[in-house]
């Protein structure tokens, strides 16, 4: 009898499991039809902080990009007669004034690709005015305000986050000038608004919202070093969005500090083996678990030690990993950590030059065909050896459908090449790199990975992919 079971902590939400629980559960052999959604960009930061400045150079980079600006301030709340009269108690600044709903409804349709009509505020009014604004989907939505970040719901859209960071007297010579120019208002009512209103929000809902950030602008539009390297940044994460969008099977784990911080330590060439084993370990588990949440289940009730009821999920028992010798087998520890008992196959193939591969070895085990495999290679350059793996897998009578592709870090041309030939196979990664070079090596990548993780050539530290035998030829 089989001992394996999935670990009992979840890393992924109940919602998640019943979305995939109808797409683990088709038998067509087409790939799904993929949902377009638009890569969502959000910009914050204090009043007058030049976050529309930022949204603006941006915008004038990404020339080959269909761009749409959305600003929070078309969603404020129109006020009524009563309001009126006092206007200058209200606190514009605070999350209550705006109407988050009707924008997180109109953001989501954005993003799906829906067309939608934005409010049109008028400051001299306070009113939402005709006519609206009719905003058709692009590729790119830049959602730019002061609380944009506030809302989880909001956040939780957001591909990109972004957060302008200017000192505070900049901040309000700007305002007294935009708000008497701009908006009729005379500076003595600009600064009573400010000590009375500006201040406080800021230091009670939009400064925390700062945490939330993935990236913060010092100095805003005047910080052209900064703006530079967002676009570059966002360049990068489009290729991904992209390939995401293409295939739905390719699941990107989403990007934290804690996984940039753990892949800049394991791709310098600088880094210990003993670093850069403890943060691969690391970073593959996170993969592992990622993956083991793309398993087929099956919902279940428990009573708790109080005696209560808890609706919650089991995952399919019958699975197996399958190694690619050697730098695959670095992962196989992860798996056995979240899997008890888990049996792990282990295929070699030896390069031909570029193209061709050759079948060298491989031990799996013999009732494979009833099983899900979480095939495991860490570094995914040309896709070639992974091919003729995931062929010989299927030649064993595993369903497509039935194996999860686990590695950390992926060239495009690798996705390209595995997903078209088997659309129904689930690939995870932690990154997807730029592109391969002349040699099929991953750029940035991180070198020999099976090297680099067993300490057997500390020459080698040029960026490339891991090997899946000893002849170090390009995946």
């Amino acid at each position: 009898m089989d001992s394996e079971a999935v670990a009992s902590s979840l890393s992924i939400g109940i919602k998640h499991h019943l979305s995939l629980q109808s797409n683990n559960a088709s038998s067509s052999s087409s790939p799904r039809a993929p949902t377009k959604q638009s890569f969502f960009i959000g910009v914050a930061g204090g009043t007058a902080s030049g976050k529309t400045t930022v949204c603006n150079l941006i915008i004038s980079q990404l020339r080959d990009q269909r761009v749409v600006l959305v600003n929070q301030d078309s969603f404020y709340h129109s006020l009524n007669e009563e309001k009126l009269k006092s206007v200058h108690e209200y606190n514009f600044d605070h999350p209550e004034s705006f109407d988050t709903e009707l924008l997180l409804s109109c953001m989501e349709k954005l993003k799906l690709g829906q067309a939608v009509s934005i409010p049109n505020y008028d400051f001299k009014t306070h009113q939402s005015i005709e006519p609206a604004r009719q905003v058709n989907p692009s590729d790119i939505i830049i959602l730019e305000g002061i609380l944009v970040l506030h809302d989880p719901r909001v956040r939780d859209l957001m591909n990109m986050k972004i957060f302008v960071d200017t000192d505070s007297d900049v901040r309000l010579s700007r305002r007294i000038q935009r708000d008497t120019v701009e908006r009729g208002r005379n500076i003595q009512n600009v600064l009573e608004q400010y000590t009375k209103f500006v201040k406080p929000s800021f230091d009670e809902f939009i400064l925390p919202s700062k945490k939330y950030a993935d990236i913060i602008i010092p100095r805003g539009g005047d910080n052209d070093v900064a703006i530079d390297l967002i676009v570059q940044h966002i360049h990068t994460k489009l290729g991904q969005h992209d390939l995401c969008k293409i295939y739905p099977n390719l699941f990107l784990i989403f990007s934290t500090f804690q996984i940039r911080g753990m892949h800049t330590l394991i791709r310098d060439a600088q880094t210990t083996k003993h670093d850069f084993v403890f943060y691969s370990d690391r970073l593959i588990r996170l993969v592992v678990e990622h993956g083991l949440g793309h398993l087929p289940f099956q919902e279940q009730q428990i009573i708790t030690p109080t005696g209560s009821i808890y609706s919650g999920v089991v995952f399919c028992k019958r699975l197996c990993g399958v190694s690619v010798i050697r730098s695959g087998e670095s992962m196989e520890n992860a798996l056995r950590a979240c899997c008890k008992g888990i049996k792990i196959g282990k295929i070699l193939i030896h390069g031909e030059g570029n193209s061709g591969r050759q079948l060298i070895y491989e031990k799996l085990p013999k009732d494979i065909s009833s099983r899900h495999v979480l095939f495991l290679d860490p570094v995914l350059s040309s896709g070639n050896s992974a091919i003729k793996a995931i062929s010989l897998l299927l030649s064993k009578g595993v369903p497509e459908s039935n194996i999860i592709f686990l590695n950390l870090i992926a060239a495009p041309e690798g996705i390209h090449a595995v997903l078209k030939r088997f659309p129904m196979l689930k690939l995870v990664t932690s990154e997807i790199d730029l592109s391969l070079n002349e040699d099929l090596r991953v750029i940035p990548g991180m070198g020999e990975f099976g090297d680099r993780y067993f300490g057997t050539d500390s020459n080698e530290t040029g960026s490339g992919s891991s090997s899946s035998s000893s002849s170090k030829t390009p995946k």
